[in-house]
């Protein structure tokens, strides 16, 4: 194992034990919230946008503020209905599976993480580099990271390169 390994240990360590310290409720809860922040955000920012025109004149400006504006308001109201969630399984006695449930999540939200660090890797000369190769757990990963980048745009997967070693050696043949 190489430092790479170590990091992808970590990275999945760290995410299973706030799983399991938060559990499954806390933590689906808390992932719902994020993604209704940023939906509404885009939804609704452009009308708050709008309501913000006499207050701010720089388009640009009144735009993130509007954006900013609502996803924060859904991550305030949000991480009240988390908190109060929470309290619920506590009072019902679930705690300990709710916790054992939630480090489940935080493994799947780890190997996930890590997958998205891949396929950011692919952006670069990453791949390039001998510890690439060298990865145990990296090269175990990237099976994973390529069905996920399948789901690419094309014009975006394209420019994905995370064999660009051995893609380099079937030309020169």
């Amino acid at each position: 194992m190489i430092w790479v390994d170590y990091a992808i240990l970590g990275i999945i360590g760290i995410s299973v034990l706030v799983g399991a310290l938060r559990g499954l409720i806390k933590e689906a809860f808390s992932l719902a919230v994020w993604v209704a922040a940023f939906l509404a955000a885009y939804q609704f920012s452009g009308g708050l946008a709008e309501m913000l025109d006499s207050y701010v004149t720089l388009p640009s400006a009144r735009t993130a503020l509007a954006f900013a504006g609502v996803f924060l308001a859904v991550l305030a109201v949000g991480g009240l209905l988390t908190f109060l969630a929470g309290k619920l399984v506590e009072k019902t006695g679930l705690s300990g599976t709710d916790r054992l449930l939630g480090g489940v999540f935080g493994t799947a939200r780890g190997l996930i993480l890590i997958v998205m660090l891949i396929m950011v890797a692919g952006f670069t000369p990453l791949p390039n580099d001998p510890w690439w190769e060298e990865s145990g757990l990296l090269q175990s990963m990237l099976p994973l990271a390529e069905t996920a980048a399948e789901l690419l745009p094309e014009s975006i997967s394209q420019y994905l390169d995370f064999h660009p070693e051995a893609e380099a050696v079937e030309t020169k043949a």
